[in-house]
């Protein structure tokens, strides 16, 4: 049963530690923000990028 439900609502989520890589290989990268408290919905892109938030 475990695995049927699995099989059925199966959604791809990852995310990636930027900080194990080079600053200038990863500086213009946009950042997505989600509401990961209710929905997992995708939040309105700000125009922010890894450089906005490191350097």
């Amino acid at each position: 049963m475990w695995l049927r439900f699995l099989a059925v609502s199966w959604t791809a989520r990852w995310a990636v530690n930027l900080r194990l890589s080079e600053p200038s290989a990863v500086a213009h990268i946009p950042i997505d923000h989600f509401d990961g408290l209710d929905t997992f919905d995708d939040l309105p892109r700000d125009g922010k990028c890894v450089s906005d938030y490191w350097f």
